[in-house]
């Protein structure tokens, strides 16, 4: 039978039968064929069994996912991507889109444009994943008319999960209904039209003084990088446009923003830290330090003074939640799965695998690298080092794995670097406080070693972050086959040989603190500090060089321009 003629009936027999059992298309494309199988509203996605080519699932369209997709050699691998949004973002100019400095488009680039031909995009949300059976389940976003109830089970030889995270809200009363959050383009869409509401609203005439400073007060929780952003685009935002063109309610406006702990931007240096509460101050933001939301209703916002106990009520015309991240259903569901339960995130090793796994990968906000301790090692460490089994350890024996045992365990060299000691053998001396001619045995090894874990660190959740892991990932997927025939990695601690390849390495760039008024403090490798307006532009053309493709940074820079030139757009679309 010809293929058209099979095609042909088949469309008669599916047009007849629509609720039927069983729909089977082929689908040939670049000489691989791909089976897609439909069981009233259970579909399952398999690859060819005679291809020679590994199945990389991907789930997200983030940071971590993004950088590892444009790094991927897609020639040596069946690669699927499944995302509830068929676009990246770059989230760290989301507190931009919601003044209008920055238009949404020009800061999403489409997943299909940087996956190309080569991958295969599914616009569907992962609800569970099958570890043991190596199966995702996914619901699609766009239902179909025909079916009720749609999922999608696709098979994986290798898994990605970078889901991202959610706003944590500490099941804080009412923060879910009556709060915005600033973690998705939509967000910021929604905030921005928030903002202008609550202008309009004051703006009507049978208003009483009472009600427009309510509309106006706008309240921002939490200190951290964003919520310290947005507290300063909002009121440059005010100061510079919305005021000339609400003359009337200008000075009804209040911004206040509220963090639990001691201080605003706890990861930067101190210098910047003093400097933004006391612009602020000058600004006319009110900071509340030691002040803990307690609850949020539809008019006024409650709070706790961690000093003295007091409780009081405010009206508010708009409250911003940007307080942390906690995981996502998928991601919780997993981690009970795989026995995490007392976890916040994906526990993974320093090769992103997610613990307990050696297919399912995970990186940024959803997975944290669980750092081996050295002291849960330190007997295996010493017989690797002990070569001569005589139950003694010297120096010149340690220094022939001690390479091998800083690159596992990272905090060695950091103890070292902030002990401020030259090597080994003053790391060893300095519990023996004797010559180089050491020789300990293991309970003196231990002693050496027993204060190294303390220097253990957590990676931070941030874009920088996931953006270097997904490119490791993609470099280990790219030198799979070759490094599992010549390792490249550490001697293994428990076990012989070399690890595959070499662990990740997070490499801090610098961060940067928007603070308004053309000022950015900037804290650099090195205990670089920097604050003012020549920080705004390195700020600038860092940001604008970070943009995923020239289409996204032509606009962005453009829309930079814009703004200088003509001002904020107020319009509420």
């Amino acid at each position: 039978m010809r293929i058209s003629s099979f095609v042909e009936k088949g469309s008669r027999f599916y047009k007849d039968h629509p609720r039927s059992k069983l729909l089977l298309v082929a689908a040939l494309s670049g000489g691989g064929v791909l089976a897609y199988s439909k069981s009233n509203s259970t579909s399952h996605v398999t690859g060819n069994s005679e291809s020679p080519k590994k199945r990389i699932v991907v789930l997200g369209s983030g940071w971590g996912a993004t950088s590892c997709l444009k790094n991927l050699d897609l020639a040596k691998y069946d690669v699927q991507v499944v995302s509830p949004r068929n676009f990246f973002a770059f989230t760290p100019l989301l507190p931009n889109v919601t003044c209008g400095t920055v238009e949404a488009r020009s800061i999403v680039e489409p997943i299909r444009n940087i996956i190309g031909r080569s991958g295969a995009f599914w616009e569907a949300e992962c609800f569970k994943i099958d570890a043991k059976n190596k199966k995702i389940h996914c619901r699609p976003i766009q239902k179909s008319e025909s079916i009720e109830k749609e999922e999608i089970i696709m098979d994986f030889d290798y898994l990605v999960v970078a889901v991202g995270a959610r706003a944590n809200t500490f099941n804080t009363p009412g923060v879910e209904k009556n709060c915005h959050f600033l973690k998705e383009v939509e967000d910021a869409q929604k905030i921005r039209r928030s903002v202008i509401d609550c202008f309009e609203k004051a703006s009507l005439p049978n208003l009483s003084e009472d009600e427009k400073k309510k509309h106006l007060h706008f309240v921002v929780v939490g200190g951290g990088p964003t919520g310290v952003e947005f507290a300063a685009e909002l009121h440059d935002f005010i100061k510079e446009d919305l005021s000339k063109l609400y003359p009337k309610v200008k000075d009804f406006v209040n911004i206040t923003l509220l963090e639990a702990g001691d201080k605003i931007l706890p990861m930067f240096d101190q210098r910047i830290i003093d400097f933004a509460k006391e612009k602020f101050k000058r600004d006319g933001i009110d900071l509340k330090l030691g002040s803990m939301v307690v609850e949020v209703t539809d008019k006024a916002i409650c709070t706790k003074e961690r000093s003295s106990g007091e409780v009081s009520a405010v009206p508010y015309g708009m409250v911003v939640w940007s307080t942390g991240i906690g995981p996502r259903p998928l991601v919780s569901e997993f981690m009970q799965q795989i026995g995490q339960t007392n976890r916040r995130v994906l526990a993974t090793d320093e090769w992103l695998r997610v613990q307990g796994s050696d297919c399912i990968y995970a990186l940024g906000d959803c997975a944290s690298i669980n750092q081996r301790r050295i002291m849960e090692d330190i007997a295996v460490i010493f017989s690797k080092a002990d070569k001569d089994k005589s139950g003694k350890l010297t120096v010149k024996q340690f220094q022939s794995v001690i390479a091998d045992i800083c690159e596992r365990y990272p905090q060695v060299e950091l103890y070292m670097k902030n002990k401020k000691l030259k090597g080994i053998s003053d790391l060893l001396k300095d519990s023996e406080g004797k010559d180089n001619n050491i020789e300990l045995d293991i309970e003196k090894f231990k002693l050496a070693l027993s204060q190294v874990d303390s220097e253990a660190k957590t990676l931070p959740a941030t874009a920088q972050v996931a953006s270097q892991q997904g490119l490791y990932l993609a470099d280990c997927f790219n030198r799979m086959q070759e490094r599992h025939e010549n390792p490249e990695g550490p001697l293994r601690i428990r076990g012989d040989g070399r690890h595959r390849f070499h662990p990740f390495r997070y490499k801090h760039l610098g961060q940067f603190a928007p603070l308004g008024g053309e000022q950015t403090a900037a804290q650099l490798p090195g205990d670089w500090v920097s604050i003012g307006h020549s920080s705004q532009w390195l700020w600038y053309s860092v940001y604008a060089s970070k943009q995923v493709s020239w289409r996204t940074r032509t606009m962005v820079v453009s829309d930079w321009m814009r703004r200088f030139i003509f001002g904020r757009d107020s319009s509420r679309i």
